[in-house]
């Protein structure tokens, strides 16, 4: 049973204009922006989707979970994405967690100008009609709850109604994580392991 989920979405808001009193200085350039986050590693994911046209993927180290109850995920697609105008307009998302052994999926899923699914022996459909990945560490089936612009991107939040785990990870455990940091592939290891 799917519990419904409302999350207000709100359109872009200068935050100057909530406290008119208030100077906020300038903004960071694109570039100063990159700069900060290239430092910041993400995990690495690959969101399929259907709208009814075929079948559409991206990598996205944006995944980022918001709450266990009810169990929602945010990420983020750039409005430029060949996928966006599909992710704009789909009731569901799958959301592939990867790990070290998935990095020709994840490198797949960030190939622009490619067909992603052209190997089928590589994914099928979940009897809810949603293309999944064969293999991946894990998946989850979302329902898309709200959608907001962001800059030039779109923020999408989806409700967690089902998941499989094909490689479980220890508490505590590196799992071989997949991780992207300073544009390149890292896998995590007992030896990035910092003991406290």
């Amino acid at each position: 049973m799917v519990t419904n989920v409302v999350i207000m979405s709100q359109p872009n808001i200068d935050p100057s204009a909530e406290h008119p009193s208030r100077h906020l200085g300038g903004s960071l350039s694109a570039d100063e922006f990159k700069t900060l986050f290239r430092g910041h590693p993400g995990g690495v994911a690959v969101i399929t989707a259907d709208a009814g046209d075929g079948p559409v993927a991206l990598t996205a180290t944006s995944v980022s979970s918001v709450s266990a109850d009810p169990p929602l995920l945010v990420f983020s697609v750039s409005a430029q994405s060949s996928a966006s105008a599909v992710l704009s307009t789909a009731e569901t998302v799958v959301v592939h967690l990867l790990d070290a052994d998935d990095l020709p999926l994840a490198k797949l899923g960030a190939t622009s100008g490619i067909d992603r699914f052209a190997d089928t022996s590589a994914w099928s459909r979940l009897t809810t009609g949603e293309p999944v990945y064969r293999g991946v560490r894990a998946w989850v089936r979302c329902a898309v709850v709200s959608r907001m612009d962001a800059g030039g991107s779109i923020v999408i939040a989806g409700h967690a109604l089902q998941s499989h785990v094909e490689r479980d990870v220890e508490p505590g455990g590196h799992g071989d994580a997949l991780v992207y940091h300073n544009r390149t592939w890292h896998r995590l290891s007992e030896d990035s392991a910092i003991r406290g």
